[in-house]
């Protein structure tokens, strides 16, 4: 699956003005990439989203695979990527006027012995002084050959007792754990984390409520078990919740591919009562808003979503708004 070359004309079909366009806002998950099925996202495409009209200062990179350097030995391949991402980051700094590249977080494989792993998040931090976590994500699932981001190959890579010992170093050096994993996997990922309570773990896209593949048409049937797995999972103190990434395709809302995308009012009716239900049970001090763009952009625009997440904000006080936009990203990535 590729992504459509009339991408951003699809977008352009929806226009809003933007809500509450001086807020300051911190977007802590996006990706940047060349040639990604079939489409570049790097700083000139991330710019004419983030300049589209909201106020969005700073951004967090995500590791995606993007620029591995393949000749180094395959541990520190991916100090490669952060290379790559400390080169746009060092580029829009010269135009400070724009959204900043102000933090990365960047893959290390966290089943590596001690020793090896340590001189990976080493050489990570050496490549660029924005270097603030990393992401290995579990993500699994017996039909990821029918989902377009598949995830990786290792199932109950949560359970893995190597895993889990990678994952607490990274709580001993103050270093923040992203993931992200498909819904049949929060139990595992509540044990990860019960496990690692010395770390900070980042929790993306709610978990991923499947509606498609095996779950297709079932995601809002199983939104009371969801429900319960989130909650589990916000009673550990060291779990804060990223709230976006819930418009990919595997989340089935179909808007990939239609023939007009959401308005932020279609957003916010079909996916408002996840967004509520996080905030209740972590709080907005350990949540953060994400676009988690270019993925989501298969489905919904980042003025939309922007002005979605707004609206959502809206029945909660200034200092939960600021928490949710900027203070808790800002806050756990040291920004």
């Amino acid at each position: 699956m590729q992504y459509p070359e009339n991408l951003n004309a699809w977008h352009a079909q929806v226009r809003e003005d933007i809500v509450d366009p001086d807020r300051e806002i911190t977007d802590p998950h996006h990706h940047l990439w060349a040639g990604r099925l079939g489409y570049d996202y790097e700083l000139d495409e991330l710019w004419a989203d983030t300049q589209a009209g909201h106020n969005v200062t700073k951004t967090v990179f995500i590791e995606c695979g993007s620029g591995y350097d393949r000749s180094s030995p395959k541990p520190f391949a991916p100090i490669g990527e952060t290379d790559y991402v400390e080169a746009i980051a060092a580029a829009a700094a010269t135009q400070p006027e724009k959204a900043q590249v102000a933090g990365i977080v960047a893959h290390a494989n966290l089943r590596l012995d001690p020793e090896t792993l340590h001189q990976v998040l080493d050489a990570h931090a050496a490549a660029s002084s924005r270097f603030r976590g990393i992401r290995h994500a579990g993500a699994w699932d017996a039909e990821r050959d029918r989902i377009m981001f598949q995830g990786q190959p290792i199932p109950h890579l949560y359970l893995d007792p190597d895993f889990q010992r990678g994952v607490a170093v990274l709580g001993e050096r103050g270093i923040p754990y992203d993931t992200w994993h498909f819904h049949p996997q929060n139990g595992e990922f509540l044990d990860l984390a019960k496990a690692c309570p010395g770390t900070t773990i980042v929790l993306d896209h709610f978990g991923t409520p499947m509606g498609t593949v095996r779950f297709a048409g079932q995601r809002e049937d199983r939104f009371e078990d969801w429900k319960r797995e989130m909650a589990a999972i916000a009673a550990c103190p060291n779990v804060v919740a990223k709230l976006g990434g819930l418009a990919m395709p595997v989340n089935g809302f179909g808007w990939d591919g239609r023939a007009t995308p959401p308005s932020s009012d279609e957003l916010l009716e079909a996916q408002q009562h996840y967004y509520h239900h996080m905030i209740e049970i972590f709080g907005a001090e350990r949540c953060m808003f994400e676009s988690n763009f270019p993925v989501d952009k298969l489905s919904v625009g980042y003025v939309v979503y922007w002005n979605a997440m707004k609206k959502i904000a809206a029945r909660y006080g200034a200092a939960a708004q600021d928490a949710m936009f900027k203070g808790t990203a800002d806050r756990v990535y040291r920004l």
